[in-house]
């Protein structure tokens, strides 16, 4: 991970994915995605059913992850999805499931 330019256009955000998101292929078809929008960042399963996501790029690309993130792959039901910006010093070259 490398630190942000001083100026940088990059938007971080972190996301909760609630619904029927884990053991569907969730995080594996989240990360295909972020790939194909060229974003940073990173994707796990919580505790409590719901998957978390970083994503980190420009804000046309995170607003593309986000409305994907609302339907998830085809064996997905997402019910709902939230998100917070995240301040952060850090640059994210890629987008990996943790």
């Amino acid at each position: 991970m490398k630190s942000l330019p001083e100026h940088h256009e990059l938007e971080t955000l972190t996301a909760l994915v609630e619904g029927r998101v884990q053991g569907v292929g969730f995080r594996a078809a989240a990360v295909r995605q972020a790939h194909q929008l060229k974003l940073g960042g990173w994707v796990r399963n919580l505790s409590d059913g719901r998957v978390e996501a970083l994503i980190q790029g420009e804000h046309a690309a995170v607003d593309r992850m986000l409305s994907w993130l609302l339907q998830g792959p085809p064996a997905a039901r997402v019910t709902g999805v939230t998100h917070t910006e995240t301040p952060t010093e850090r640059h994210y070259e890629r987008f990996e499931q943790i």
